[in-house]
């Protein structure tokens, strides 16, 4: 199967089973589930579920053991981009085309909404009621998840990035210390959540192999790097209506990226030598990995 036709199977599924997870639009507080509704179903890639169900189908996970796991991360995507478009952090009017949550809205219940979601996620994997899977299962799946999200993770990447924003003029010029820096923050903010994806369906299989996990780390870190690395390019070469978020907003906000320390060239080598390193981590499995193949390759390839 293309992997375009792949991501629309994924697509379908997810957004139909976001829509059972959620709360009804209609239950008490409407307010803040229309906004959670609003911002978990507007038009996503759906990238995260994609990958579990792709790595879940290369360890001959069942279906039903992976739904709650893909729907999980999701959410908790979601709710990492109501809080990131507020006007205290990023600032954005516009995601995924759309206004985001707290123009839509507004600021109070967009920041509630995202609380919601969040712990919403968690819910969602410690019941898994369609599934098989042990309750120790269950538990690590939730260590994964909330690790993260939290402080070592998404929620720390973030904070740095608030940290270095109005910096780059301070800090672009190539050097190992920068890179490591800047490196260092998106596997945390962008990394953390694509490497739990790629655990998520590890932890739900029957595979024990530290060895084979050793690799599927190797490759969702590459792929976290790698997906950064093309947005901060996108955010250069693209325009708005493309990327369905404001072009430009990074040079606007001074903010460090790999195009301003390594240049437009050097951030596109950067990339696919991070794409060959995934590439060649899949190669040591034993297993059919063709679907995660097709993910390293399409990520330095999108246009939004």
């Amino acid at each position: 199967m293309p992997h375009s036709e792949f991501l629309k199977e994924i697509q379908l599924t997810t957004n139909q089973l976001l829509d059972q997870y959620l709360p009804s639009s209609q239950l008490s507080p409407q307010r803040l589930h229309q906004a959670m509704r609003y911002s978990a179903l507007n038009p996503g890639k759906r990238i995260r579920p994609a990958l579990v169900y792709a790595t879940g189908e290369m360890l001959s996970v069942d279906t039903n053991n992976l739904n709650a796991a893909a729907c999980a991360v999701e959410i908790i995507h979601a709710y990492s981009l109501i809080h990131d478009d507020l006007p205290c952090m990023d600032d954005d009017d516009l995601r995924r085309g759309i206004p985001t949550c707290h123009i839509q809205f507004d600021q109070a219940t967009a920041i509630l909404a995202g609380d919601a979601l969040q712990t919403l996620a968690f819910e969602i994997l410690t019941e898994q009621k369609q599934s098989t899977l042990s309750d120790y299962q269950k538990i690590l799946m939730l260590q994964e998840l909330t690790k993260a999200s939290g402080s070592l993770g998404m929620g720390g990447g973030q904070a740095i990035d608030l940290m270095m924003t109005d910096q780059a003029d301070k800090m672009s010029n190539e050097n190992t210390n920068n890179l490591a820096i800047l490196e260092g923050m998106h596997l945390m903010k962008t990394g953390a959540l694509i490497n739990a994806s790629v655990k998520l369906a590890y932890l739900a299989s029957d595979c024990e192999d530290q060895v084979v996990l050793t690799h599927l780390n190797t490759y969702s870190h590459c792929l976290g790097l790698a997906f950064q690395i093309r947005d901060d390019i996108l955010d250069i070469e693209s325009d708005t209506k493309t990327l369905g978020k404001p072009q430009g907003s990074d040079q606007e906000k001074n903010k460090l990226t790999f195009p301003a320390l390594l240049g437009l060239d050097g951030a596109k080598q950067r990339a696919e030598e991070l794409v060959s390193r995934a590439l060649a981590s899949l190669d040591r499995l034993p297993l059919n990995s063709d679907k995660l193949a097709n993910f390293a390759n399409y990520i330095i390839t999108r246009i939004n």
